[in-house]
C-alpha cells in the first residue's frame, strides 16, 4: 500500500473517530452537568464524567492529527493556507483540552464536597464557573476554530482535486453554515436552527471519511500524469 493511500485511510478513520468521540463525550458530560442539581450529582457519576473527558481528549488528538497528516498534501497548493488550517485545528484541540481540564476540576471539587471539605454554595458557584468554561470551549473549539478551518481546508481540496469537487464544495458550504451556527451560539441565540446548520458538515464529513477509506485520494491530483495509480 502506497503512503498516500495509507494516509487517506487514516485520515478517514480519524474523521469518524473525531465525530463519534465528540458526540459521545459531550453527551456524557452534558447529561450530568445539564440536569437539575447535576453538579451535586457529579461525585455519584464520576466514572461517566471521566469517560466523557477521555473521549473529548481522544477527539482533540484526532483533529490535530488530521491536520498534521493533511499538511504535506495541502501545502502543494498553498503553504500559507495549509499552515493556517493546521494552526486552527491545533487551537481547536487546545480548546478541547482546556474544556476537559475544567470538567476534571469539577470532579475534584465534587470529591471534596462529598468529603465535607466544601459547603454546597461554594461548590455550586465554583462548579458552575468551571462548567461555564467548558461550555465556552465547545463554542470556541468546534464552532469557531473548526468552522474557520473548514474554509482553507475545503478550498485547498477543491483546488487540488484530491477528492471530488462536489464533495469539497459541499464541505465549504457546510463550513460557512457552521460559522453562522457559532455566531448564534456566541450570542446565546440557541434554537433548532443551530442543529440544522450543523447537519450539512456533519453528514459531509462522514461521506468524505467513507470516500477516503474506500477510494482514497485522486492519484492524478497527487502525481500529475498518473491515472488509476499507474503510469
Amino acid at each position: 500500500m502506497n503512503p498516500n493511500r495509507k494516509t487517506a485511510i487514516i485520515v478517514g478513520l480519524l474523521f469518524i473517530t473525531a465525530t463519534v468521540t465528540s458526540v459521545l463525550g459531550g453527551s456524557l458530560i452534558a447529561f450530568i452537568t445539564g440536569s437539575p442539581d447535576g453538579l451535586l450529582n457529579v461525585s455519584a457519576n464520576e466514572a461517566q464524567m471521566i469517560t466523557g473527558v477521555l473521549l473529548v481528549l481522544v477527539d482533540a488528538i484526532a483533529v490535530a492529527f488530521i491536520a498534521i497528516l493533511m499538511f504535506p498534501l495541502l501545502k502543494k497548493q498553498n503553504e500559507a493556507l495549509a499552515l493556517g488550517y493546521v494552526g486552527l485545528r491545533i487551537f481547536e484541540a487546545v480548546a478541547f483540552i482546556v474544556g476537559a481540564i475544567s470538567v476534571l476540576s469539577v470532579v475534584t471539587l465534587a470529591q471534596k464536597h462529598a468529603a465535607g471539605a466544601l459547603d454546597v454554595s461554594y461548590f455550586q458557584a465554583l462548579g458552575t464557573l468551571l462548567i461555564g468554561v467548558y461550555d465556552w470551549t465547545w463554542i470556541v473549539g468546534p464552532l469557531i476554530f473548526f468552522a474557520l478551518s473548514t474554509l482553507p481546508f475545503y478550498y485547498l481540496l477543491y483546488k487540488s482535486r484530491l477528492i471530488p469537487r462536489w464533495l469539497s464544495g459541499w464541505g465549504f458550504v457546510g463550513g460557512v453554515l457552521i460559522i453562522a451556527q457559532g455566531v448564534l451560539a456566541m450570542f446565546g441565540l440557541s434554537s433548532m436552527l443551530e442543529m440544522f446548520l450543523f447537519i450539512p458538515i456533519a453528514v459531509q464529513e462522514m461521506v468524505m471519511a467513507v470516500w477516503l477509506i474506500i477510494k482514497g485520494f485522486n492519484p492524478s491530483a497527487i502525481t500529475p500524469g498518473i491515472k488509476g495509480g499507474k503510469k
